[in-house]
């Protein structure tokens, strides 16, 4: 039997920057359409038919973070116990799986990757409820299923190279603009330029992660990305994906947010993982920029956040 540690462990809490940098920058851009920060030094005003309130845009942050965050540990969950049953995981470069090592029982696994999206289901239909925005049920339905079906399923996306265009598209898009969407009920430039800036960011964590796994992905036959592109250019697409989001910064500059230019300071962090990579490091030596380019997004998103709500 698995020990705390052990889930915790499979829980994958290295991964959880990706699920907290899209609320922060949806949050900051959602403050910053309607005046920024300043704007609420009155109280809740009105602008545009919409009443805004920075404690109920606060708690509606709280709970796109439950929704982002459980979808996360789900997703990992569900990953842990896909890739443990096919027999992919069975010779691993990275962390412990629960599923692979025999530590936990494959249905165990399943069903605490279904507590969490339980969770996010939860969290996520009174966010709709507060914000009125029904249709979002099917944004949320759908993000269940990608996380499943990303190496769940009979034939998982995740294993034909369109895992990092999902991660893009859900850790990305959906969750900054959601976000966004459900605080404010409008979209901006700078949350567009947000949204794909740390999509751009969560795919190239999961291009790291498939490049140190090329080589045994190969052998389980599991096809991502990264193994299509091969080493090489695995590795140049990582560095775009890196470098991109700080170019993007202009776009939010431009849209009346020059205090965004703040998120530049995230390329200290971002210049040692990209050392690594691009000098051909492989197997266990690509851990550590996995961990690190997690930590840029978070950066980034913390900077960009704080950037777009002054």
């Amino acid at each position: 039997m698995a020990s705390a540690a052990q889930w915790l462990s499979g829980a994958r809490l290295r991964t959880l920057p990706l699920a907290i940098a899209p609320v922060l920058i949806g949050t900051g851009a959602a403050i910053g359409s309607v005046g920024g920060l300043s704007a609420f030094i009155i109280g809740d005003f009105t602008k545009n038919g919409h009443t805004h309130s920075l404690g109920l845009i606060l708690f509606k942050a709280l709970l796109a973070l439950i929704v982002s965050l459980s979808l996360q540990i789900g997703s990992n969950f569900a990953n842990d116990y896909s890739d443990g049953i096919r027999g992919t995981d069975d010779e691993r470069v990275g962390p412990l799986r629960l599923t692979a090592s025999g530590l936990a029982e494959p249905a165990a696994v399943k069903k605490a990757a279904f507590i969490f999206f339980g969770i996010a289901g939860v969290a996520g239909l009174a966010l709709v409820i507060l914000s009125q925005a029904w249709w979002f049920l099917a944004v949320g339905a759908a993000a269940v299923a990608a996380a499943w079906f990303y190496t769940g399923g009979k034939k998982p996306y995740g294993y034909m190279g369109l895992g990092e265009v999902f991660v893009f598209i859900f850790f990305g898009l959906v969750a900054t603009l959601g976000t966004m969407w459900m605080q404010v009920g409008n979209l901006s430039l700078s949350g567009w330029a947000g949204a794909v800036a740390i999509g751009c960011l969560a795919s190239a964590v999961l291009m790291v992660n498939n490049l140190r796994d090329i080589p045994t992905d190969v052998e389980a036959n599991k096809i991502t990305l990264a193994v299509r592109m091969g080493d090489e250019g695995a590795r140049t697409a990582y560095a775009a994906l890196v470098l991109v989001p700080f170019a993007l910064l202009a776009l939010a500059i431009i849209d009346g947010h020059p205090a965004a230019a703040l998120a530049v300071l995230a390329l200290v962090l971002a210049l040692s993982p990209l050392k690594i990579v691009l000098r051909g490091t492989t197997g266990p030596g690509l851990i550590p920029p996995i961990k690190s380019t997690g930590l840029t997004a978070l950066c980034f998103a913390a900077l960009l956040g704080l950037g777009l709500s002054l």
